[in-house]
């Protein structure tokens, strides 16, 4: 078992105030793999001392100084995707090929695009040649809290982190206290780099004691947080009291709007992107809505396809998934399954219980339900886990209704090869982001949702412009 329990502060690595440890469960064996360190008030203390120090000067480093260290961080990463993709496999279950090509490989590709808009973003700009004495400067936020999930556990702190860095904040990272081992490796990155000290703080714990003293904390001015709605209303309440700026990126119940002439891969496309990384990925299309005329084609294509999607073990080389995070949100799943089957949708494939010949971690089936309606709790909940929701609708308008009704916005998804239809649902579908015939969402563009999915965008330009206040000046003269 890893003994992790060393938080890292002002530049080096520290043993805890607080004696409280957590176990960290590898979700494939139900078994402890790591142990670390709950932090206390005073490891928040003391690493948010460090980098209110640390932002005195930091804040006012050169734009040239911060690409210098982000490409030798770039660097560095790329000598350790390995050690990150085998931490990754380890705490959250992420299959081996998946971890390596897709979780490990979003954080590199968040390092890079951040480096290139940093090199292109103008600190100091006239307001507009109607006013040639007005100044815009973009200064950094100051310090901030930085609270990442355990489902995509790289990609989310180099969103955070990186565009951090660029702005000139300082930070706390507090990772998922279920999946904190690649984060570990990442602030190993860090030091080697030699960040100047106290610019980049990582302390482990839990959100009730740790995330609590983080985000309550006085001397933070920015909280930035992925996570559950649920948790995203209690920041919320802790940043209101004194002014805190606030970034969420919470949950999300995509549809995926499959229309009749959409293309022949878009059916079996929909349900492996609602079952990747077991399910566990806010802006998953996890309702499919079909158009009735291709209605019953599509369930019967999903049965077919759902019965022998592969779930195995994660330590393997292959395309399965490998299980979900923990006991507890195994068995919330379980729960939401069989919700379905007494709200009387119709089991198409999957169900309750594990896979077979996987007696042994935490491991769910594959599950679609027919003949769902918007007020089923399966359509309305984010379960967050390998469950697809599969809706009847008649027509575009009615499309458009359904996918709107829920208190979610985050991904949308549209399958249909009319351009013109495709413009028109894009327009109406209030969610951040809409992906259409499978083309993706860029690595660069604005992540980040309507309603109840989150405030705030993460990645590339709008990403970096989040961790910045814009001040005026008049009266300026060159």
């Amino acid at each position: 078992m890893l003994d992790k329990k060393n938080f890292y502060i002002n530049g080096a690595w520290v043993k805890p105030n607080s004696a409280e440890e957590i176990k960290v469960i590898d979700p494939a064996t139900e078994e402890n793999c790591a142990v670390i360190s709950l932090g206390n008030k005073v490891d928040v203390d003391l690493a948010v001392s460090a980098a209110k120090d640390a932002y005195e000067s930091w804040a006012f480093s050169s734009k040239e100084e911060r690409i210098l260290l982000l490409e030798k961080l770039y660097e560095n990463y790329k000598k350790r995707w390995a050690d990150i993709a085998e931490a990754i496999t380890l705490e959250m279950g992420a299959p081996k090929d998946f971890a390596t090509k897709l979780q490990a490989g979003t954080g590199a590709s968040h390092i890079k695009s951040f480096i290139r808009y940093l090199k292109n973003f103008e600190f100091e700009k006239p307001l507009g040649e109607h006013a040639p004495n007005q100044r815009l400067i973009y200064e950094p936020k100051g310090v901030c809290a930085l609270i990442t999930p355990w489902n995509w556990p790289m990609n989310q702190v180099c969103l955070k982190v990186m565009p951090a860095i660029a702005s000139g904040c300082t930070m706390v990272l507090k990772p998922s206290e279920l999946a904190p081992l690649s984060s570990i490796i990442l602030a190993e990155i860090i030091d080697e780099v030699k960040f100047p000290k106290g610019v980049f703080n990582l302390v482990n714990g839990d959100g009730a004691t740790t995330g609590d003293a983080l985000t309550s904390h006085p001397d933070i001015n920015m909280i930035s947080f992925t996570g559950s709605t649920r948790a995203g209303a209690l920041i919320s309440q802790n940043a209101a009291k004194d002014f805190k700026r606030v970034s969420l990126e919470l949950g999300g119940k995509g549809a995926n709007i499959i229309f009749k002439d959409a293309d022949s891969e878009a059916i079996e496309r929909g349900a492996l992107r609602c079952f990747r990384n077991s399910g566990q990925s806010c802006n998953a299309p996890t309702r499919m809505l079909v158009e009735k005329s291709m209605y019953d084609e599509a369930i019967e294509r999903l049965k077919k396809y759902t019965e022998t999607f592969e779930v195995g073990d994660p330590k393997k080389e292959g395309e399965h998934i490998g299980p979900v995070i923990s006991e507890t949100q195994y068995n919330k799943i379980q729960t939401l399954i069989q919700k379905g089957i007494d709200e009387g949708a119709k089991l198409v494939a999957g169900g309750t219980g594990k896979p077979d010949g996987l007696d042994k971690g935490y491991f769910v089936k594959p599950t679609v339900f027919a003949d769902v309606n918007n007020d089923m709790e399966v359509a309305r909940t984010e379960i967050f886990g390998p469950v697809l929701s599969v809706i009847p609708f008649e027509t575009e308008e009615d499309a458009i209704k359904i996918a709107n009704d829920t208190a979610y916005g985050l991904t949308n998804y549209i399958q249909t090869q009319d351009s013109k239809k495709v413009q028109r649902v894009a327009r109406k579908l209030r969610s951040g982001m809409v992906d259409v015939n499978g083309a993706g969402i860029a690595v660069d563009a604005p992540f980040g949702g309507f309603k109840h999915s989150g405030i705030g965008r993460e990645a590339g330009e709008h990403g970096l412009e989040e961790f910045l206040e814009v001040k005026a000046v008049g009266g300026w003269s060159n």
